[in-house]
């Protein structure tokens, strides 16, 4: 146990968890690769168009979370539709881990703090674990480095299809609306390109069960001008596209 006076900087490394993130999914048995999507209703109309099984119904206070697989080409790809925010979302990634899924491809979209358009294309190479739920899987740090095997895959499937990308640090904050000008300002400073809320803490929760774990994103709203904040489209033209670039992404991930 490592004390601290702060208390989130504060982590067991040895002591087992009171409750297991598989405490309700014992007998669930997932495939090696998994779709973690933060996409909306597209993932739920692609799922009932390809009749993916629904083998888990994950339940929670609020919500319930649909876990499909997708039986194509001779191979099964996990599907989910995240809650989003780092806690939720890593605690449904947790229970999927545990259940058998190693090779982990999340998607979603992010705000740009520099002057990138819409719809485009990045790929985190490391995360600024400024949420909280990172430090409870792994030791505290600055940044966490996403996994290179991943972040290759993910390259490499957007080279084929001749679609441009760039490589990215992104700020993973829990704070949505605490992203004050004077801290956008500080971030860019430190190089990230662009913001989210989960990214850092997935990447630990994976690194922590042995997983590995890779993620891309699509530019949605820019806080580039902190004068002059521009919502934009949210991405959403970019949310059937992605999802089928990450399920091609996960085909091209060698078993």
């Amino acid at each position: 146990m490592i004390t601290n006076t702060i208390p989130i900087l504060e982590y067991d490394s040895t002591s087992p968890e009171v409750i297991a993130p598989n405490h309700d999914a014992a007998d669930l048995k997932l495939p090696e690769k998994c779709l973690f999507a933060f996409l909306g209703d597209v993932v739920h109309t692609y799922a009932k168009e390809k009749q993916a099984e629904v083998v888990k119904e994950l339940i929670t206070v609020s919500h319930k979370v649909k876990v499909y697989v997708l039986h194509q080409e001779g191979e099964d790809i996990c599907l989910v539709q995240s809650l989003i925010g780092a806690p939720a979302a890593t605690q449904i990634l947790d229970t999927l881990v545990t259940s058998g899924c190693r090779k982990v491809i999340a998607v979603g979209s992010c705000g740009v703090l520099a002057k990138l358009p819409e719809n485009a294309f990045l790929v985190p190479t490391r995360a600024l674990r400024a949420e909280g739920t990172s430090y409870h899987y792994l030791p505290p740090s600055r940044f966490i480095e996403l996994d290179e095997e991943p972040v290759a895959v993910i390259e490499r499937c957007f080279e084929r299809h001749g679609l441009p990308f760039v490589p990215c640090t992104t700020w993973s904050t829990d704070g949505f609306f605490r992203e004050t000008k004077d801290m956008v300002k500080y971030r860019q400073e430190e190089g990230c390109s662009v913001v989210e809320m989960e990214c850092a803490a997935l990447a630990a929760c994976c690194r922590k069960r042995g997983a590995k774990f890779g993620q891309f994103l699509f530019t949605a709203d820019s806080l580039a001008n902190v004068h002059e904040y521009d919502m934009r489209g949210f991405g959403y033209d970019s949310h059937e596209k992605a999802l089928l670039l990450g399920l091609d992404i996960l085909k091209e991930y060698a078993v």
